[in-house]
């Protein structure tokens, strides 16, 4: 539809000689193209400048305007839409048995949460009440200070009735006794947060101090070593390669595709794939898999589980246990959403050969749906800082960090001088990390070596992943304290990996965050003798964001999403922090994190009809059979298991307990805190109805 004004008519072109516009419709949003109209003589004289905005004429610019505010009233309409939805369902995290949450902690932090929330409704009822009395005291110590000489009358001020007795006591109580101790718990947060983002200022000069100085790994090849050999340098040891997955459906084929493909000898590499899935159809669907693979001539063997304890670190456990893999001396683990490139091996096995001190070698990763939506953008944000900041400097100065359970190559010497995998904790990587440590093993991290996985694109399953990633650390320090004091290692290594690796990054972070940002800011509203610096409050909370995004400067726009999200995950790391220390419950169990198979090739269904399976005679009717068992598990999912969003009742009231002292703010006339606690509210009511992330209709 072209417009009149758009030079339809000669009449019209003679009137206008802008660039025309043309409307599309396209329900139910707009768009806009632009249309290049032939140069006149005239154009060719004039300044580039001014013919880059002789077409932008008052009309145009108004339908553009009219066009943006309908695009941004049917995004506000689908988002009522769906807040009505979650509303409508009555899904909440209570109703449905998340296991990775104990169910007393989440109930007494709710019941708290709510408490304050009651509390604080009434607290600004009664502020309001007083402010429009005219009761606004500008100094609250000066009234306590005075209060006894001068009776119910300070400053020309005059408390009468009930309700002036009342405030004159509430006053005193919060002057004299919840102030103090307040400010005292104030000032100790505000002192682990400066010495918490000290340290991520530390790591930040390492990381540019390794990009000025152009500082990586470089692996000890033999000088007489060929040059024509190639990366490996000629290299090429037995390798043990581990795929363990468990129900995971939608990418088990991406992961042994890709491993099978890896640019290694055959006669120097066994595949082993890991099958603890309890579903009978994912079971014979990757026992397929393998047996396409094999048939193709890779030496890739099937294992499945009867006795499934232990989850992933039994699982591999039992796998060291065989006697096939007595012969090789290295082993490359890859989770089931991983796709190594084909000269993965050849990249990281190298930094082995001549250097007898290292036990691990561990690339980093990338993401294949990282730009899915504002939540993979927002772990693309944090996950990018751990690998390029983190676990780069350590690597390079200290030769440790946390082994991430993939994308890494063991020396099987050092898995077994270490103890082996065990099943004590929820990250078993980071144990067996800990453990390799403490007997002196160095491990290498290659931050030029990439390997390809998929983030989890809905809350509830990156919800989840943290619960596991932030109890499992607190399991592990009380297990390895006593081991770590009583190790050989020097006395630097020792206070470097209680204080900094576990209490300072593991425990203190969530900490502060949840109680400096989420509660003390809040009681300072509704107490405001109890001081929080502005610059505790916007200034180093934004420096700190953007020594996070620098790694990532795409990621730049999302600055203030990303921190005003991770102070709203603080919620759900503090009770997985709280769970782990005290071996609460459920903290102990493991949830697989949920894939949505973004880089897997083809559907489930369309398996059936690849090319048949050479090696098993009865191939057909096997292929037939998984077919029609597919098919009916897929139309019994569809009834009974149905993705759906829910309402997560913590971080929603959260919200409104922020919104609450974002409100009582206003009457302190304190303009930053307002905007920190309003922007903070809004946050937490976005993700308390489950409006990041994957959307379901």
């Amino acid at each position: 539809m072209v417009p009149w004004w758009s030079g339809g008519a000669k009449d019209n072109q003679k009137l206008h000689r802008g660039t025309p516009v043309v409307i599309k419709m396209e329900n139910p949003n707009w768009s806009i193209s632009e249309i290049e109209t032939p140069s006149s003589d005239e154009d060719d004289f004039m300044p580039k400048k001014s013919r880059k905005f002789r077409g932008k004429n008052a009309k145009q610019l108004t339908w553009v305007l009219l066009l943006k505010a309908h695009r941004a009233a049917g995004c506000l309409s689908s988002l009522a839409s769906a807040v009505g939805r979650r509303v409508k369902s009555g899904r909440t995290d209570s109703t449905d048995s998340l296991r990775t949450e104990n169910s007393a902690v989440r109930s007494r932090l709710h019941t708290f949460i709510r408490i304050f929330l009651a509390m604080s409704l009434i607290l600004l009822c009664v502020e309001v009440a007083a402010y429009l009395k005219g009761w606004h005291l500008a100094d609250s110590a000066l009234y306590f200070d005075h209060i006894v000489m001068n009776g119910n009358t300070v400053f020309g001020f005059r408390f009468r009735g009930f309700f002036g007795w009342m405030y004159n006591k509430w006053v005193l109580i919060r002057v004299g006794y919840l102030a103090p101790p307040l400010q005292w718990l104030t000032n100790f947060c505000i002192v682990l947060f400066l010495i918490q983002s000290l340290d991520r200022l530390v790591l930040c000069l390492g990381c540019f101090w390794i990009r000025f100085r152009k500082i990586k790994p470089v692996p000890k090849i033999d000088p007489t070593t060929d040059v024509e050999a190639g990366e490996g340098g000629g290299y090429f040891p037995m390798v043990l390669v581990q795929i363990p997955m468990c129900n995971e459906k939608e990418v088990y084929q991406q992961s042994i595709g890709a491993v099978c493909n890896l640019d290694w000898p055959k006669s120097k590499m066994l595949i082993q794939v890991l099958d603890d899935s309890d579903d009978p159809t994912a079971q014979m669907l990757i026992r397929e898999e393998v047996y396409k693979w094999k048939s193709e001539g890779a030496n890739i063997v099937y294992r499945h589980r009867v006795i499934r304890d232990g989850y992933k670190a039994g699982n591999l456990k039992s796998a060291m246990n065989c006697s096939s893999v007595k012969d090789y001396e290295f082993v490359a683990i890859f989770d089931a959403d991983f796709q190594p490139t084909p000269d993965f091996l050849k990249r990281t096995v190298i930094h082995f050969k001549d250097n007898e001190e290292v036990g691990l070698v561990q690339a980093r990763w990338s993401f294949v749906n990282k730009d899915e939506n504002l939540l993979t953008r927002l772990q693309n944000i944090n996950l990018t800082f751990h690998f390029e900041v983190e676990q780069q400097v350590n690597g390079n100065f200290i030769n440790f960090f946390g082994f991430n359970g993939t994308a890494g190559v063991w020396r099987i010497k050092a898995l077994e001088e270490s103890g082996g995998w065990l099943e004590r904790t929820t990250v078993e990587d980071m144990d067996i990390a800990v453990r390799a440590h403490l007997q002196g093993w160095k491990f290498v991290f290659l931050n030029d070596v990439e390997c390809q996985c998929e983030l989890p694109e809905s809350y509830e399953a990156y919800r989840k992943q943290q619960h596991r990633w932030h109890s499992g650390p607190m399991q592990l320090f009380r297990l390895c304290l006593p081991d770590i004091i009583h190790s050989k290692i020097c006395f630097w290594k020792k206070a470097n990996m209680i204080f900094l690796f576990f209490l300072l990054r593991k425990l203190i972070l969530p900490f502060y965050s949840f109680t400096l940002f989420c509660i003390i800011l809040p009681m300072t509203m509704f107490i405001p003798e109890a001081e929080l610096p502005a610059w505790v409050v916007c200034y180093i909370p934004a420096t700190m964001s953007f020594l996070n995004i620098l790694p990532a400067p795409k990621s730049f726009p999302f600055i203030v999403p990303y921190l005003l999200f991770e102070n709203t995950m603080s919620i759900t790391k503090f009770n997985a922090m709280i769970s782990g220390l005290f071996q609460l419950g459920s903290a102990y169990e493991w949830v697989v994190t949920k894939k949505s198979g973004r880089s897997s090739e083809g559907d489930l269904v369309s398996l059936g009809e690849k090319e048949q399976i050479l090696e098993r005679g009865s191939s057909q009717p096997t292929m037939a059979a998984m077919k029609e068992e597919l098919l009916k598990q897929e139309q019994k999912g569809s009834k009974k298991k149905k993705k759906h969003n829910r309402i997560y009742m913590k971080e929603l009231s959260l919200a409104f307990l922020l919104l609450t002292a974002s409100a009582r703010s206003l009457l302190s006339a304190q303009g930053i805190h307002f905007y920190f606690l309003l922007f903070q509210g809004v946050s937490f009511l976005l993700v308390g109805l489950d409006l990041i992330g994957e959307q379901v209709d």
